[in-house]
């Protein structure tokens, strides 16, 4: 499988990919947990069937130490006893903001409120704007429908 554009080969599509990258070191420079950040976009990567970024997170989240219990358990949070409670109000909001479309009212006020009993406001900011990021990276890669499996953790870093 071939992926339909190669986005470094394009000016456009790299100097675009230059700037979406640099935002996603700012939200790794955040207060919000590393291991929340890998939690919330391999969610809203399996939700959107990006197959790249599945894998990227995935691995990403294992080599920084994540258990394989807790990354099989994402796509069930809600039937899974492993994550926090902290780490369930973000995957809600992560969920919901991936499925805006979906869902007539966006994002509930009540999945709001839960994140917010859990996230100050800088780490609120920072998840909100790790799911807008992931949500254009899956919407990107599943466009040209990039190829999965073959990222190596640190690849792009």
């Amino acid at each position: 499988m071939e992926a339909r554009l190669n986005l470094f080969a394009s000016p456009v599509a790299a100097n675009f990919m230059k700037h979406i990258v640099a935002a996603g070191k700012v939200l790794g420079d955040s207060t919000l947990p590393a291991a929340t950040q890998e939690l919330v976009k391999l969610r809203a990567s399996q939700i959107n069937g990006c197959g790249f970024c599945t894998d990227m997170h995935a691995k990403d989240a294992a080599h920084a130490g994540e258990t394989s219990t807790r990354l099989n358990l994402v796509a069930a949070w809600r039937e899974a006893t492993v994550f926090t409670d902290a780490e369930r109000a973000a995957l809600e909001l992560a969920e919901q903001g991936t499925r805006i479309a979906d869902a007539a009212g966006g994002v509930t006020d009540e999945a709001w409120a839960n994140a917010a009993k859990y996230y100050d406001e800088e780490q609120l900011a920072a998840l909100v704007c790790t799911i807008a990021l992931i949500n254009a990276f899956n919407r990107g890669n599943v466009i040209i429908q990039q190829p999965a499996g073959d990222y190596r953790p640190g690849q792009f870093g």
